[in-house]
């Protein structure tokens, strides 16, 4: 996408000419990429790209932008804004107090009572999955275990057919990756007629599952509009087949690496693999959305004028080595790693409990029965950029 002029309100000192779908180095390292330009850069910048947008850089400011919903609104969160004008769904473009009620909805649905049952299915999943390709001394990760385990744990809460799966991934990335095979508005449109008879049916007849729960809630005397528990269940969806897809990765990659790093989890007992999550999710981030400005205003020694996009690479707050100490280096000692890869604030994602559980029970289960592994040498480690990072094809090998 070509650059646009840059506002006369906008300093020139603080352009910067980034795609942050397309960061120099990210290919190779998408963290490492994140981080340099953090590091050379001020803490708010102002890029041309992507229909032009400014970039939040320094860990306390994404942060700020990021929890601050009376000068920071969700109703655009994805750049460019012309795509993001077209998401609408909820409740993540609507802000407090109107998006309340549909938290509560969503935290009720994936509390951390309601994930607590759920982890002996979850392990035994992950344990089947590991014993499928344990013996065979190498696997596909991405293929294999990274696409099929979170969703279907995910499929299996929504009670949806794990053979609609590669469908549902595929509207997912296309609205979450740039330059997508099918159009923004066509992939939410599919999902759409997919949920449609769906939602109906779970209203007619709910049973256990979180879209029946969506479909048939009680918002303070009212019911959820057909239309609103479309937009519910779809928003639903895609965070459940995307982001611990791709966390994961970025985890087995490291592991396989630092072979110190992966030991020391093994050792670990279950809390213990539990508790070094939360350093892993701060060394992972991974997700880059977006709020729009209310009103003009000065922050942080630049001019904000309303309706702007402030790019939040959730990633930058993990990495700040201001909130941080070494932050590049994977310290399970660390006390209180600070991060916003959950988010922060009124929009703090209501699926972390299920996300963590999905980790910690993946590392348990990889870690007993394949402690040591290496990245195969027809693995492809390159990094794509999205609102998801990911990385293309983890293969990894192992000794029998």
């Amino acid at each position: 996408m070509e650059p646009v002029p840059t506002p006369a309100h906008v300093d020139p000192s603080r352009v910067v000419d980034i795609d942050i779908y397309a960061l120099p180095g990210s290919a190779d390292d998408f963290h490492a990429a994140w981080k340099a330009l953090q590091g050379g850069s001020p803490p708010i910048v102002w890029t041309p790209r992507n229909e032009g947008h400014w970039i939040a850089l320094s860990g306390a400011v994404m942060a700020e932008v990021q929890s601050d919903h009376e000068r920071f609104s969700n109703r655009i969160i994805v750049i460019p804004k012309s795509v993001g004008a077209q998401h609408g769904l909820i409740p993540t473009t609507i802000d407090p107090p109107e998006h309340r009620p549909y938290r509560k909805l969503l935290n009720d649905g994936m509390s951390l009572a309601k994930v607590r049952k759920m982890h002996d299915s979850i392990r035994h999943v992950a344990a089947e999955l590991v014993d499928g390709f344990a013996a065979r001394g190498r696997c596909d990760f991405t293929a294999e275990y990274a696409q099929v385990f979170p969703i279907r744990i995910f499929m299996s809460l929504v009670d949806i057919p794990m053979d609609d799966a590669d469908s549902i991934r595929l509207w997912a990335e296309c609205m979450t990756r740039p330059n997508p095979p099918m159009p923004f508005e066509d992939a939410k449109r599919a999902f759409y007629a997919y949920l449609d008879p769906i939602v109906t049916a779970r209203r007619a007849s709910p049973g256990d599952d979180l879209i029946s729960h969506v479909a048939t809630a009680d918002m303070g005397g009212r019911a959820l509009t057909h239309d609103e528990a479309l937009a519910l269940s779809t928003q639903i969806l895609i965070a459940g087949v995307d982001t611990v897809v791709n966390f994961l990765g970025f985890v087995l990659l490291h592991l396989a690496r630092h072979p110190e790093v992966r030991h020391e989890l093994a050792a670990m007992n279950s809390a213990g693999v539990a508790s070094a999550t939360h350093e892993l999710f701060r060394r992972f981030g991974l997700v880059t959305i977006a709020r729009t400005v209310k009103a003009d205003m000065e922050f942080h020694g630049v001019q904000l004028e309303a309706d702007e996009l402030v790019c939040i690479p959730t990633q930058v707050h993990g990495l700040d080595e201001r909130i941080n100490a070494c932050p590049m280096q994977t310290d399970f000692q660390r006390r209180a790693p600070r991060h916003s890869a959950f988010g922060s604030g009124p929009h703090m994602c209501p699926g972390q409990e299920l996300a963590r559980a999905e980790v910690a029970i993946t590392l348990e289960e990889w870690l007993k029965r394949i402690p040591d592994f290496r990245v195969a040498a027809d693995a492809d480690t390159r990094c794509s950029g999205g609102i998801v990072g990911q990385i293309n094809r983890l293969v990894l090998e192992w000794d029998r």
